[in-house]
């Protein structure tokens, strides 16, 4: 096994974790740091006390977590993070919808960051296990949609640059740069596993509105574009995906891809449970150019089951998660007599 809990009288090993102040990399290094890892967190920019601080007052962080500075556009800048760690889970992603040039703002730093990163694993000769967090946009965006998807399929990159649907820079970024990454991690002999979630939901640590939430809420929230992402959607816990992330590294047997997909629902389903669970909030019956009647679409974690994992949470748990700490952060109202209309963060 490639790592576990540490006890004190056991050297704990060092890990590295990519986007480490993100909505899933943060929540990653908090349990990292409570199973004993010391943590190598990279961000974009260490001197940022905003975007930072949640990460330093994480319980066991003294000590144990040190905050580097990581780009993924820039070659080697991961170098020193990676130095003398066993594992690194590559979480840090460039994500942003509204990107003017997508081709050298978020495909080219997607793909040239994985790249990055896997040199720098092989630079280091101590890494034992790269765990990459891919995302089902690499999986099921083609011209004939599936019921059921596994680690089988991918998404049709020329079907994607044809048709450039709303997303269509993110499906891309995320198709490429794990077809790449396969092929170096390959080629540098790096052990290499991807991970691959949908859409992640949850409690979670940074200050702003994660843009998953932004979708997951789109029925109180009202933003027609994210009701299209969650028309037939596919769920996670962020709990669950963390705790995935580390059976995977942990796991000696573990290889290939692994979807790790817990929950399936329409937007119909969802509206109807938020309605039941949060009546205080406005949600419509019905979502203009959905139709009422929509087949179920899912995507198989069998092969991470069958490895022995299992989650934890329901659907609810996930949006009760999510929905009290945007409440406690005072991002989301606790009540809405109309669509809330919040506007989404900024993706840093």
């Amino acid at each position: 096994m490639v790592g576990g809990n540490h006890t004190p009288a056991s050297p704990a090993p060092t890990v590295c974790v990519t986007g480490a102040a993100g909505f899933v990399g943060s929540w990653l290094v908090m349990k990292l740091l409570q199973r004993g890892y010391i943590v190598h967190a990279t961000v974009r920019d260490p001197g940022n006390t905003q975007k930072v601080k949640h990460l330093l007052e994480l319980p066991k962080a003294e000590g144990k977590l040190k905050v580097w500075k990581g780009v993924l556009e820039e070659e080697g800048s991961f170098d020193e993070a990676i130095a003398g760690c066993e594992g690194v889970f590559h979480v840090a992603a460039a994500v942003n919808f509204a990107s003017k040039d997508p081709e050298n703002e978020v495909i080219k730093p997607a793909v040239k960051g994985i790249l990055s990163i896997i040199n720098s694993c092989a630079k280091a000769k101590t890494v034992k296990k790269l765990v990459f967090t891919s995302s089902t946009a690499a999986v099921h965006i083609k011209e004939t949609q599936q019921l059921v998807y596994d680690e089988s399929s991918w998404s049709d990159l020329d079907f994607i640059y044809a048709n450039k649907m709303g997303g269509w820079m993110y499906f891309a970024s995320k198709t490429l740069a794990e077809k790449e990454a396969w092929k170096a991690a390959k080629e540098k002999q790096i052990e290499f596993i991807s991970i691959i979630p949908p859409l992640v939901i949850g409690p979670f640590l940074i200050p702003t509105f994660p843009l998953s939430l932004v979708t997951a809420l789109s029925p109180i929230m009202g933003n027609g574009l994210h009701h299209n992402i969650i028309k037939q959607g596919k769920f996670v816990h962020l709990d669950d995906l963390c705790e995935a992330q580390i059976f995977l590294y942990q796991h000696p047997e573990a290889g290939g891809r692994f979807i790790c997909s817990s929950h399936h629902a329409t937007i119909h389903d969802v509206a109807k449970m938020i309605r039941h669970n949060w009546p205080e909030y406005y949600v419509p019956s019905e979502f203009k150019g959905i139709e009422k009647e929509l087949p179920i679409v899912s995507f198989s974690s069998k092969k991470l089951q069958e490895m022995g994992f299992q989650f934890k949470y329901t659907l609810e748990d996930m949006y009760k998660g999510a929905i009290e700490t945007l409440r406690k952060k005072g991002l989301l109202p606790y009540s809405t007599k109309e669509p809330a209309g919040i506007e989404q963060e900024p993706k840093s």
